[in-house]
């Protein structure tokens, strides 16, 4: 059975950003989008890209992945699914345990740059067990 993610991403935005203690204007600010928007998201009338949820994240300050999980683009953590799946890109990078949330959304970002906004969605991975990139100096 499938659950409408978007009212239960936006009351869960509106709780973090009342919980710390922003405005709508506040976090649309640091968010870079404008606060209707961000009502609308809030009310669960739009439907925001991997990036602006990304964006409102960091605002935030809280982890990137359970807002792309809320939003449908990623699903929950399912240990069950056998190893020969080959997870999307988002997904690799929301499963890996070694990553920071700061690292996390770094990926991500990324992986937007060099995809196209819409990679959010619906992008296929190198087989599993691919490596996760390294900073090179």
């Amino acid at each position: 059975m499938s659950k409408l993610p978007l009212p239960d991403l936006g009351h869960y935005l509106r709780e973090q950003r009342e919980s710390a203690q922003l405005s709508l204007r506040q976090l649309a600010d640091m968010a870079g989008i404008s606060n209707p928007y961000l009502s609308q998201i809030e009310r669960g009338l739009k439907r925001p890209s991997a990036e602006i949820l990304q964006q409102i994240a960091k605002g935030l300050q809280v982890s990137a992945e359970s807002l792309y999980v809320r939003a449908g683009i990623l699903d929950e953590r399912d240990d069950t699914v056998a190893p020969a799946a080959a997870p999307d890109v988002l997904t690799a990078i929301a499963a890996d345990p070694g990553l920071t949330d700061r690292q996390r959304g770094v990926l991500v970002e990324i992986y937007q740059s060099f995809v196209g906004a819409d990679a959010g969605t619906a992008r296929h991975v190198a087989p599993t067990g691919a490596t996760t990139p390294t900073k090179e100096s």
